[in-house]
């Protein structure tokens, strides 16, 4: 386990004498590819004892809804599938049937605990609830990155360009292209078994049963979550997210450098949900993207560019979506990690910051409310269309969120509130909302990880400007227009 993914959140000693060692399942929810349970598992035979994995789901979260509900509950009923098979890990997945009814419940699997293990994501509420946890476990925590083909902490500053990291990335990645997680860490691992929960634990708090009606509207209908935004027909789970990188790379990776920003053909991955969620690796990505090629490592060029081409010694179409799966993906985890404000407008450069600021009394041709916005009542049957894309799909097309995101800007009455609109309405309907990649994007459209652009323009000052004339000129538009239509 490279040293480099894992820290301990606390204090405590680990304890040998105990019962077991917990898993507690919180960002990596699979089975494969996940550092995070390999380190589990290897604590577990170092002390030869059983491994009880602990996946719940809070009903209290912001924002939870039937939509990210499902998705997540879909991924647990896979797992059980997976871990059924494995007489060696118990599962135990816990559904909080209302605010509350969970706490307590991670302190009493502590008390029995050798040492707790836990998945290491910085965004979201996640970091605050571990650090609430921290003090609540008696033993040892220890926090596993499993999040990038970097580990988060192998980069001590902020990148504020794209450039810039991705240059970064070439000069120091390599050794970690050698530093994969198994991708069956349960594979032939005999550990001593653990029947079932202690009967307290699973009196108090009784472990889910994952029927397929539990996924649908009147399965969730019990639970204190928003049932206004529904279910998406992209399924949740690894099973899903496998199926979903074949897919791409079987029949849509070859147009993917030519294609990929036109809203018409259907070139992208789609793993950004399963990636966020923690139903796929992006290192399994990584390796099976590369074995389409019969690439090894010695391909890798030797000088450091900072080049979005070249250096992998790819195709121009792999080169292009490693682009956006490494560099860009993880620019985000990149900050995440070190600016706990990276959800925030107080995180945008200070160029940014400094023309918006001038140009914030500029008069706006349009303005919006929130509602105006997420029912998609503007001017703008582009916009509108793309903003109905996210309502209904989960998800907008990569190029037009790009535009989405400017016009917000444009059509608000101050850029913080832009920032407001733009986070409630993404980490409301997005699937892949909520994550540090999602928070660049949208900072993206105020100017971080970019630079100054002339001529200043009003509301805009010196931040890239972006409009749906240009973008329908640059891109085919008339089937998306009517797909998404009223």
């Amino acid at each position: 386990m490279p040293d480099l993914r894992v820290r301990t959140a606390n204090d405590a000693a680990i304890e040998p004498a105990a019962e077991f060692v917990l898993y507690w399942m919180i960002a990596s929810r699979r089975t494969e590819w996940n550092f995070g349970l390999q380190r589990a598992i290897e604590w577990a035979r170092k002390l030869k004892k059983p491994l009880l994995v602990f996946e719940p789901l809070r009903c209290g979260y912001p924002w939870a809804s039937d939509r990210l509900h499902a998705f997540v509950i879909q991924g647990m009923a896979d797992n059980a599938q997976r871990f059924s098979s494995r007489k060696s890990v118990l599962y135990y997945p816990y559904l909080e049937p209302k605010p509350g009814a969970g706490k307590g419940l991670l302190a009493a699997l502590a008390e029995r605990a050798a040492v707790v293990v836990s998945d290491d994501f910085p965004a979201f509420f996640l970091p605050r609830m571990v650090e609430a946890a921290s003090d609540q476990v008696p033993v040892s925590l220890e926090l596993v990155d499993s999040n990038g083909i970097l580990p988060m902490r192998a980069a001590e500053m902020v990148y504020a360009r794209a450039h810039d990291f991705r240059r970064f990335l070439q000069k120091t990645l390599k050794p970690h292209l050698e530093e994969f997680p198994k991708p069956d860490p349960l594979f032939r691992v005999r550990l001593p078994t653990l029947e079932q929960l202690p009967k307290e634990i699973a009196r108090k708090w009784p472990a889910a049963e994952l029927t397929d009606s539990l996924v649908t509207p009147r399965g969730l209908k019990g639970l204190p979550i928003d049932h206004t935004v529904a279910p998406t027909a992209t399924v949740g789970g690894p099973k899903a997210a496998q199926k979903t990188l074949q897919e791409f790379l079987r029949s849509k990776l070859g147009h993917y450098d030519a294609d990929r920003n036109q809203p018409e053909k259907e070139v992208t991955s789609g793993l950004s949900p399963h990636l966020h969620f923690g139903h796929i690796s992006v290192h399994q990505v990584f390796s099976e993207l590369m074995a389409t090629g019969d690439w090894t490592i010695d391909d890798l060029a030797e000088k450091a560019s900072g080049s979005r081409q070249g250096w992998w010694g790819a195709s121009p179409e792999v080169e292009s979506f490693l682009d956006e799966l490494i560099t860009w993906r993880e620019v985000g985890y990149n900050m995440a990690w070190q600016r706990p404000d990276c959800d925030q407008y107080e995180s945008l450069p200070d160029w940014a910051k400094k023309t918006l600021a001038e140009h914030v009394i500029d008069p706006r041709e349009h303005v919006y409310t929130l509602e105006e916005f997420e029912t998609a009542e503007t001017h703008d049957e582009l916009w509108n269309a793309a903003q109905r894309q996210l309502v209904r799909e989960g998800r907008i097309h990569n190029y037009l969120r790009m535009l989405w995101g400017k016009k917000i800007l444009e059509w608000s009455k101050r850029p913080e509130s832009a920032v407001d609109v733009m986070i409630e309405l993404n980490n409301k309907h997005a699937l892949d909302g909520r994550n540090p990649n999602s928070y660049s994007g949208i900072f993206w459209c105020l100017g971080r990880y970019d630079r100054a652009w002339g001529p200043e323009r009003p509301i805009f000052g010196k931040i890239r400007y972006m409009s749906s004339e240009n973008t329908a000129r640059k891109v085919r538009v008339r089937g998306y227009l009517e797909e998404y239509g009223p």
